[in-house]
């Protein structure tokens, strides 16, 4: 998946109330038996769409009931495979359910056997999807290379081996601007290093000579304005960027981990093809 999930803490709370006794299964809703198999096996982009109303509400009211702690429930639609339908919740987390919701699947894809493409990850990549041109890009470190025409922006910690070995892929790409969003997410040493990065006189550089040359940068001076830093966690909890390297595209797309360089340079070329 392109992002962590709710699924696992999802699949121990129901294992746990199965355990505990659940009631048996009430009599399905009018409706609901006819929504199951009437649906015909269709394309992908002919089945999705928004579940008939009384399988919206079978799902919502099993789930509610039978799972603890179950999230609000944001949307339930048709997924490509007839019978089985997409709850959506959190924003951008989802699991399966059948018409009824006596069965659910909490981990796994959806997967297109005749082109081979995992739909699941295409539905979290949509549903995680950030507007590039609502970027604070006041709060990132700004890298230019070559013509810098095309714009990227990563989310990274300066103790991220991965992070690191991303950096040095990335420094090889020609006419590119890198915006660094700074996200010191792996403890006190990656924010006192983020600090230190975001307050040396060229920010940009003394990043670069981290990662790729292991330089450690001065010590920030007392006084040092490092709200960014904060903005930028916030921004990172807000759009779920829980795993460093992020990579945004202009067009919005988002991969998680370090791209390799012919990759990346596909998926550049694709964003902005797009953009």
């Amino acid at each position: 998946m392109s992002a962590p999930r709710f699924t696992i803490a999802l699949a121990v709370a129901l294992f746990a109330a199965a355990c505990g006794g659940a009631s048996e299964p009430k009599d399905k809703p009018a409706g609901a038996a006819k929504a199951e198999t009437a649906a015909p096996a269709a394309t992908a982009a002919q089945a999705t769409g928004p579940a008939d109303a009384a399988v919206q509400a079978a799902i919502r009211k099993a789930l509610s009931e039978r799972i603890p702690k179950m999230p609000p429930i944001d949307e339930i639609s048709r997924s490509p495979i007839a019978g089985l339908y997409e709850v959506r919740f959190n924003g951008a987390e989802i699991l399966y359910a059948d018409a009824t919701g006596d069965h659910v699947i909490v981990q796994g894809s959806i997967i297109d056997t005749k082109t081979r493409t995992d739909l699941t990850e295409q539905r979290m990549e949509k549903l995680l999807a950030i507007d590039f041109a609502q970027l604070p890009l006041k709060d990132a470190l700004v890298i230019k290379q070559g013509t810098g025409a095309r714009k990227l922006a990563v989310f990274a910690d300066p103790n991220c081996g991965y992070c690191k070995r991303f950096e040095r892929d990335l420094a090889a790409i020609k006419d590119v601007t890198v915006y660094t969003f700074l996200l010191p997410i792996l403890g006190p040493d990656s924010t006192t290093k983020s600090r230190a990065i975001w307050c040396a006189k060229d920010g940009a550089k003394a990043w670069r000579a981290w990662m790729l040359d292991g330089a450690a940068p001065e010590p920030a001076k007392a006084g040092c304005d490092t709200a960014a830093l904060d903005r930028n966690l916030e921004f990172g909890r807000k759009h779920r960027i829980n795993g460093t390297p992020a990579v945004l595209f202009e067009d919005g797309t988002r991969k998680p981990g370090a791209i390799p360089g012919e990759m990346l340079e596909r998926l550049l070329a694709q964003a902005s093809r797009k953009s």
